[in-house]
């Protein structure tokens, strides 16, 4: 029964039939529940609550061969006391959305679909939707393509006027203009990842490693902009290698810098990288090596310098790992890293020059964190453990950086991401 059926219920006129009463009474019995429920989240989000999408795998044909057992992209309300996540709707995508991205007015919500085709061409896609503030709910704006074969990231540039994707399994990175209503036009740019294929074995992986993945070719992980929006950089785990390129926000066009990439160790496949809230200082995770490299950024030329090398799991590991997310606390003290096979996320207190010193790991409470992120608050740390199906949440200790099992689990199919909108 729909809301315009209950209120007719209620204006229409007051004579009736005794049978026509009794079936208005049951009908309301039913939906007069569910619709207090509505107007009671309604109540919630208008005071403030958090709320989060959680991309998934939701094909068939998920990760590294595995089933998705995910539906697309989950809309939860996050209760900012305990952490606690309610799931409020589905929005279904069976095309593997595993990488989300807000603009920067968060009007809009952007997906990469990590798939191997779209219209019949050797590409994944990039989903647009626009964001109803008021309870979250998500409109498909378009679908474009992403310009090459399985997007892994995307991100959106700082000026909100270009989408930024890196296709790990095509070997390019693009250029996506984005519209005044947010909508996404046609590639404004495409560049195709080009060097020598580091070798298959990490030169930095701990004793026993087996961790063997991406050198067979270029896979471009992850792009994003620096902070002021004048360089935008993207990690080749197969090139082993940081490309940063001079980008012209008014044409969308890429061109090179000089240096036109900075190295990291042979066979050691950087992944993910963040940047410190200071601007000048960047982290580099490498999935193979299980390591942290530390950079100092001159934003001015768009260089950076390396200064330090730790590794991500703990003194005395041996075995294989794959490493995953890294981030900074938007309090700038700490470093979180994420650990597959291991699974754990340990974390690095920051010291005054931006190098990192190991403080602690915590359990994952749950197989192959495939990324975390951290709440608006800076309080709870969420965990898509992907071979798991479901979300873990810790309780962040500001003073330590060190993480708390909060008990809670939150079910969803191979989760791949999770953002927030507060």
């Amino acid at each position: 029964m729909s809301p315009d059926d209950v209120q007719w219920l209620y204006d229409r006129p007051r004579k009736t039939s005794r049978r026509g009463f009794l079936k208005g009474v049951a009908a309301l019995a039913v939906t007069g529940p569910a619709l207090a429920r509505a107007h009671q989240n309604q109540a919630s989000l208008a005071q403030g609550s958090i709320l989060a999408y959680v991309g998934t795998y939701s094909s068939p044909q998920g990760p590294e061969g595995s089933k998705g057992n995910g539906q697309g992209i989950y809309l939860f309300q996050m209760d900012p006391s305990t952490g606690a996540l309610s799931q409020r709707e589905l929005f279904s995508n069976d095309s593997n959305p595993s990488w989300l991205a807000f603009n920067p007015s968060r009007t809009h919500l952007y997906a990469a679909n990590e798939t191997p085709t779209f219209q019949d061409t050797s590409s994944g896609s990039v989903s647009a939707f626009a964001i109803d503030r008021s309870n979250g709910h998500l409109t498909l704006l378009n679908t474009v393509s992403s310009q090459g074969a399985g997007p892994a990231h995307l991100s959106v540039h700082p000026s909100g006027k270009h989408v930024l994707v890196a296709n790990y399994a095509g070997g390019t990175v693009a250029v996506l203009p984005v519209g005044s209503n947010g909508e996404l036009a046609p590639a404004t740019d495409v560049k195709q990842d080009k060097g020598t294929v580091g070798p298959k074995h990490a030169s930095s992986a701990p004793p026993g490693s087996f961790a063997i993945s991406g050198h067979d070719r270029p896979h471009p992980h992850m792009i994003q902009a620096d902070p002021a929006g004048q360089f935008v950089l993207a990690s080749d785990l197969g090139l082993d290698e940081i490309f940063i390129w001079k980008f012209d926000v008014q044409k969308g066009r890429l061109s090179a810098n000089d240096p036109a990439s900075v190295p990291l160790p042979p066979g050691d496949g950087p992944r993910h990288f963040a940047f410190h809230p200071n601007g000048r200082w960047l982290y580099s995770l490498q999935e193979e090596g299980s390591t942290l490299v530390s950079f100092d950024y001159d934003a001015k030329g768009g260089r950076l310098s390396a200064k330090q090398t730790i590794s991500s799991l703990p003194t005395g590991f041996t075995g294989t790992n794959f490493t995953s997310e890294v981030m900074v606390s938007p309090d700038g003290k700490f470093v979180y890293a994420a650990n597959r096979l291991h699974d754990s996320i340990a974390f690095f207190s920051i010291g005054k020059g931006g190098t990192l010193t190991f403080a602690g790991e915590a359990w994952t409470r749950g197989d192959y964190p495939r990324s975390f992120n951290i709440d608006p608050t800076g309080n709870f740390l969420y965990s898509c453990n992907q071979r798991s199906d479901a979300i873990a949440t810790f309780r962040i200790h500001r003073q330590t950086g060190s993480l708390t099992f909060t008990g809670q689990y939150t079910p969803v199919g191979t989760p791949a991401i999770i953002v927030f909108l507060s």
